[in-house]
């Protein structure tokens, strides 16, 4: 199976005819020497009538500045709906995130598990964003859009996917707060259907460790067969592919959590990364749909920003993405 990845890619894709095509921007940073960071995504839902806008910003302090809502959007022509507009300047190399709105401050970020009491009880304030990210160029791209079909007509997630560790510069207002940002992170860019119940869970870690080492290590697993291990480790100015991931976790409270992540990496080359994660700062979501089949599924996707100890490396900074179905009120990966 070849991957495609050209230029063209970094633009709109056209808008296929399925009911729930979806085609998403997100991106992350983190600035250590201020605690402050987080993620924007733009979800284009155009057969759908409306765009999934999320920011989310983790502050010193421990609170967190969030947003969620459904602009409505009529194409997919742009991204660029809801306050939230992402401008590409320079394919693998330079794009510009903005974002002028609101967003709703929690004290405490895991009140979100309860959205509606979450929007209610907690203040709103202004918030806003103006933060230009580059990349190292085309050697430094994962992914892209496989020349045959590689899911299951129901389990469809991403018919194309890259990703790209990059440099954040800008600037992020909270309320009456201003901080000038510089930091690392990592940003992907998918299309094609899309149903948040196709996978059974997965486990989705990205971190940097300055600017010359980082990775992104995926555990997918699906309701019938293994699933898939892979992602990529980026050293020394170049990409090395990863074909095996072990991923352990330590949760907390009832709603199992994840607090601390055990990974281990290996690169096709045979070299092997040990790895530790500790939650500084985390915030669940959901989404409530019904699948291809009338199944009501409930997903949960807990968003840790995450410190990352690279044994033999060094201190980075990261997400760590936790996607589990909510069966009988517990999330179904809890044993891995």
């Amino acid at each position: 199976m070849a991957l495609r990845l050209d230029p063209a890619d970094e633009y709109m894709h056209e808008l296929g005819p399925e009911s729930n095509f979806n085609e998403s921007m997100y991106i992350n940073v983190f600035d250590p020497s201020q605690g402050i960071g987080g993620f924007f995504r733009m979800g284009n839902r155009a057969n759908e009538g409306y765009a999934e806008l999320t920011i989310c910003i983790y502050l010193p302090n421990g609170q967190v500045a969030f947003m969620f809502k459904r602009p409505k959007i009529d194409n997919n022509d742009e991204f660029n709906a809801g306050g939230l507009k992402w401008t590409m300047i320079t394919p693998f190399e330079e794009l510009r995130v903005q974002y002028d709105g609101k967003a709703v401050l929690l004290d405490s970020p895991k009140d979100m598990a309860d959205p509606k009491r979450a929007f209610t009880e907690n203040p709103h304030v202004s918030c806003s964003a103006d933060i230009t990210f580059t990349g190292q160029g085309r050697p430094s791209m994962f992914g892209g859009e496989p020349d045959t079909p590689h899911e299951k007509p129901g389990e469809e997630f991403a018919r194309g996917h890259y990703e790209q560790l990059i440099h954040g510069v800008g600037t992020i207002t909270v309320g009456d707060q201003t901080f000038t940002i510089e930091g690392d992170g990592l940003r992907d860019h998918s299309w094609g259907p899309r149903f948040w119940s196709a996978p059974f869970y997965y486990r989705w870690l990205t971190a940097n460790v300055g600017k010359d080492f980082g990775f992104m290590a995926s555990r997918v697993a699906r309701r019938n067969g293994p699933g898939t291990r892979g992602g990529f480790l980026w050293t020394e100015g170049k990409m090395h592919y990863c074909n095996h991931v072990e991923v352990s976790t330590v949760t907390e409270g009832v709603e199992a959590y994840h607090n601390q992540v055990n990974l281990k990496i290996r690169t096709v080359e045979g070299t092997e990364y040990n790895v530790k994660g500790e939650v500084m700062n985390l915030i669940p979501l959901r989404n409530r749909r019904t699948g291809p089949d009338g199944e009501e599924f409930m997903t949960r996707i807990s968003e840790g920003m995450t410190r990352w100890t690279v044994e033999g490396v060094g201190v980075g900074y990261g997400l760590s993405e936790y996607l589990d179905q909510i069966v009988e009120a517990m999330p179904v990966g809890i044993d891995e």
